[in-house]
């Protein structure tokens, strides 16, 4: 049985990882296959509201699924469809509302039992042949700040980062547009090119 992508995509911001990965993942899915879009920005203000309103609306006149924070990943499997091909953007988001959802971030064991159940359902996709591109935000290079909430946050990232490239088949760096592959470039090579 072929191993089923699980595709990594980071990158600093307007570095044309979104973009990327939407391609990517539209390759990735084959006739009867459902393109799922995992969303997980969340409307703050009015401003954010219309740019998540205007995406999901270029996405469904793509073809594109939405299924829109929050992100509830226990539940996750269940209402994806049967042959789906899943782009979550973006895991930095998804941690960020985490950690400040009721200060989760002062509670180490509710952090770790909903980061558990994203592992869990990622593990679930990759067992039901589920294609799946991960999107997320690189990790800041200058110090990280004291307060306890960003020390938290960036720590937690740091270990989702390499749990991802872990699980990944591919891992990719984007930057500018340009891609570097750290991880499954022949298996990059042999599917995308």
């Amino acid at each position: 049985m072929a191993t089923t992508p699980l595709i990594f995509i980071t990158g600093g911001v307007r570095s044309g990882k979104s973009h990327f990965a939407e391609q990517l993942t539209k390759q990735l899915c084959s006739d009867g296959q459902q393109l799922v879009y995992i969303a997980t920005g969340v409307a703050f203000d009015d401003e954010m509201a219309r740019r998540i309103a205007h995406h999901k609306k270029l996405r469904a006149g793509d073809g594109w699924q939405t299924i829109e924070h929050p992100t509830d990943f226990s539940t996750l499997r269940q209402r994806l469809p049967a042959h789906a091909v899943v782009l979550w953007d973006c895991a930095t988001t998804w941690l960020g509302n985490e950690c400040y959802d009721d200060a989760a971030w002062q509670s180490p064991q509710r952090l770790r039992v909903r980061i558990d159940a994203m592992k869990q359902a990622i593990d679930d996709m990759r067992h039901a042949q589920i294609p799946l591109v991960i999107v997320s935000n690189e990790m800041l290079d200058a110090p990280i700040p004291s307060f306890e909430e960003t020390t938290v946050y960036t720590r937690t990232l740091g270990e989702l980062h390499q749990w991802f490239v872990q699980q990944a088949t591919i891992a990719i760096e984007m930057e500018y547009g340009y891609k570097k592959i750290w991880k499954g470039a022949a298996h990059f090579e042999k599917q995308f090119i």
